[in-house]
């Protein structure tokens, strides 16, 4: 894109025709031009470079502001809030002068093209994130999904994110301890690889992204800029995956773990120096992202000379250098009496840093190259007020049939031996198997504060070795049900998450999540986003859970097959003392198992119509968030008192596959009983929310259901702890041997 002569602001003011490729970058006619009328001229190279990263769907969220505003208009009222929404990563605080920051991202389309470095560079991003608020990171978590599990491009795209996310976590030294694995043939040509993380810090730590104060320096430190990733996740994430368009795919990332260690460890040491006034990491849209938004967010301009830009490749334009997404950097304001030292940390831990720029008491972010300036424009114009569309949405033509096409109405196993078969069936299908081959790739418990990891129903980490003060984290979604009802659907993400947490212990406090889906160009697909937001929305509200942030990832299709709406949604929660937590296992024979929650005939979008029918149609379980958050206040005591040993949500699979894993993961066998007015089918096999099986002690037993009792919870008492099977009385015996090579041999023998 570089011009003869230079294409300078003086330049581009002379030479009002020249021509410039802005649709090769992404943007619309109507885009272009309304950056001619904010700069009053045509942009320079390097302006349009700027605008067409930072307006894109991945960086702007253009085409979802208009609903994404709900999560502050309704906004529940939280005293743990302590940085919300337009930061880098929300802030909660968990008590003891303790703050924990936390947020899920995607990398969906780098990691189709790429597999190992685009999950690797989903992570490399995620944690950046985590730093630049001033925590260390402590932990990381991958929510994933794959085409159909036998796809021979599954094979392909898998591995290498797997491989990815274990290379570059397990470098870095953090535990990864939650997430999950769904196969799906929707996913085929879009997988959609989601990345969270958790830091830790003390109140006083946290840091914004923001340049304030004129005179203090910019300083760009870490990895040199390279050709990788131009335009990368910006631009591959903003329109529909096509392979047709090889501009649609730009190089990928290239991710340095050793290197982010580095430079983790360089910028903690930077914050208790208090050198930083403040910082911002290069993700998506790299240096064009970094300066606009540290100049817009503070209080004043920036000038940035961009030959001072530390360079892997000397043949970069200055638009390229712009826009590259090369990993491992991050931008930081430090005042200039504190720049010496700054450098020396960098130095020690062998990182490269360069002032490239000063803050001015202007409010131009001006950009030069060769002594001429390439850029001159008003930063908030590039970083915050891109365009805004209000796409057309509408309740797509075929719901009503889909929703008609009940799952309720499926045949159903003619007696027990075909019930078994099909028990046994579903706990060896790809969704419901043992993730084991993938996660035992993963280092669970580095850093030595871990306590609870996959497979539990949310990680769990130590904050504090004094005290026992830790917090917890699951990550859900459920893209089935969001496709029968998207505003249900994600309704039951954020349920079957803050469930997740509840059930370890810990008591829920705050959301982020990252929300996945087709082409908004698509009335239909609009119409699921908004449903969705809408439904999570008013989900939080009602449980008292604020969303402290997230991400948007939309284009998710190939051609006119947009992938199920997949609202994928994180839950933090807090637990006083780690000691408490409850796990999946079984722990001792004897203990009375109890169901908590009502049972009903509720096979919408459930696994045992995908496993047994290839049917998705109906309706999803009903949502009753009232009940949730009494099911988590019972799950909470509980815990806290002693009164239960082990819990498990119940949600994909019904109760037989938390019976199965609980049983399995403990080595114990269970004996149960099909309660009265329910059939062993539906007892087994639904998928109604609100619900999980406990392990009670029998000492606890009378205190236990008292306590229930009191709170008005249903609990119906179903089995014992015993043997070494799962024993349905008056139906089938399922030997742990036998499920244990149905559930633990599957996703091995697909990838072999």
């Amino acid at each position: 894109m570089s011009r003869t002569p230079l294409d300078t602001v003086e330049h581009a003011a002379a030479t009002p025709d020249v021509e410039l490729p802005w649709a090769e970058l992404g943007l619309k006619k109507d885009e272009y031009e309304r950056v001619v009328e904010i700069l009053g001229r045509r942009p320079t190279g390097a302006e349009l470079a700027m605008y067409s990263v930072m307006w894109s769907e991945h960086c702007s969220y253009k085409s979802s502001k208009v609903h994404l505003r709900q999560f502050g208009e309704k906004a529940p009222q939280s005293d743990a809030l302590l940085v919300g929404i337009g930061e880098n990563a929300g802030v909660v605080d968990v008590g003891q002068g303790y703050a924990v920051t936390f947020k899920v991202e995607s990398h969906n389309h780098p990691s189709y093209v790429e597999p190992y470095q685009g999950a690797a560079t989903g992570v490399g991003g995620i944690v950046r994130d985590i730093i630049a608020m001033g925590a260390r990171p402590v932990a990381v978590v991958d929510p994933l999904r794959f085409g159909a599990a036998d796809h021979p491009d599954t094979k392909r795209v898998l591995p290498g994110v797997v491989a990815g996310i274990g290379g570059y976590g397990n470098c870095l030294g953090l535990p990864n301890i939650g997430g999950e694995v769904v196969f799906d043939a929707c996913y085929q040509g879009n997988p959609l690889v989601n990345a969270g993380a958790i830091g830790v810090m003390r109140h006083e730590d946290i840091h914004l992204a923001k340049a304030s104060g004129a005179g203090n320096q910019v300083i760009l430190y870490g990895a040199r800029t390279g050709g990788d990733g131009i335009g990368g996740a910006s631009i591959l994430a903003s329109e529909t995956f096509d392979d047709a368009k090889p501009s649609k795919r730009p190089a990928v990332q290239v991710g340095d773990p050793f290197q982010e260690k580095l430079l983790i460890e360089c910028t903690l040491e930077a914050f208790r120096e208090k050198l930083v006034v403040g910082i911002q990491d290069l993700g998506a849209a790299g240096l064009s992202c970094a300066t606009s938004e540290l100049a817009s967010n503070g209080s004043g301009g920036m000038t940035v000379t961009l030959d001072d830009v530390p360079l892997r490749d000397s043949t970069l334009s200055p638009e390229e250098i712009l826009m590259s997404e090369s990993q491992e950097r991050m931008c930081a304001v430090v005042e200039p009496a504190k720049v010496e030292r700054f450098l020396e940390i960098c130095e020690k831990w062998d990182v490269i840093a360069t002032v490239i720029g000063e803050v001015t008491d202007g409010d131009r972010l001006e950009i030069f190259w060769h002594g001429e300036k390439i850029v001159d424009v008003d930063p908030r114009t590039v970083a915050h007020d891109g365009p805004v569309y209000e796409r057309p949405y509408a309740r797509p033509s075929w719901q009503d049939e889909l929703q008609a096409d009940d799952a309720n109405k499926l045949a159903r196993p003619a007696d027990s031996e075909e019930l078994r078969a099909q028990v046994l069936r579903l706990v060896g299908s790809p969704n419901q198997a043992s993730k084991k081959w993938i996660t035992s790739q993963y280092d669970h418990f580095v850093q030595g504060n871990t306590v609870l990891a996959q497979p539990e129903d949310s990680g769990m980490i130590r904050v504090d070795e004094a005290t026992g003060l830790g917090v917890a984290i699951a990550t859900d979604g459920n893209g089935r049900y969001a496709k029968l009802d998207p505003y249900a659907g994600a309704q039951l993400a954020l349920a079957e998450a803050y469930r997740n947490v509840a059930t370890t212990g810990a008591k829920p406090l705050a959301v982020s999540d990252c929300l996945n889906f087709g082409s908004p160009e698509d009335p239909a697909v609009m119409w699921q986003f908004a449903e969705a937001v809408r439904g999570l929305a008013d989900g939080c509200l009602q449980l008292g859970t604020p969303v402290t942030g997230g991400n948007v990832s939309l284009y998710n299709q190939t051609g006119e097959a947009a992938i199920h709406p997949t609202p994928v949604v994180a839950v933090l929660g807090v637990i006083d003392d780690v000691a408490r937590r409850t796990p999946v296992a079984f722990q001792e024979e004897g203990q009375l198992l109890y169901l908590l929650g009502d049972t009903r005939e509720e096979f919408g979008g459930s696994a045992w119509s995908q496993v047994v029918h290839d049917h998705l149609g109906g309706l999803p379980p009903k949502v009753d968030l009232e009940r949730e958050r009494l099911l988590a206040e019972i799950l909470i005591s509980a815990s806290r008192d002693g009164m239960i040993d082990s819990a498990h949500d119940l949600s994909d699979g019904g109760l037989i596959q938390a019976v199965v894993e609980s049983a399995l993961l403990g080595g114990k066998g269970a004996r149960l009983v099909v309660p009265d007015g329910l059939d062993a089918f539906t007892f087994l096999l639904s998928e109604s929310a609100g619900r999980a099986i406990v392990a009670v002690p029998r000492s606890e037993e009378v205190r236990f259901n008292d306590m229930c009792g009191a709170r008005g919870l249903p609990v119906t008492r179903i089995g014992v702890v015993d043997g070494d099977s799962v024993e349905i009385q008056g139906e089938f015996e399922l030997p742990l041997t036998e499920l244990r090579e149905a559930h633990e041999g599957t996703i091995e023998a697909l990838l072999a």
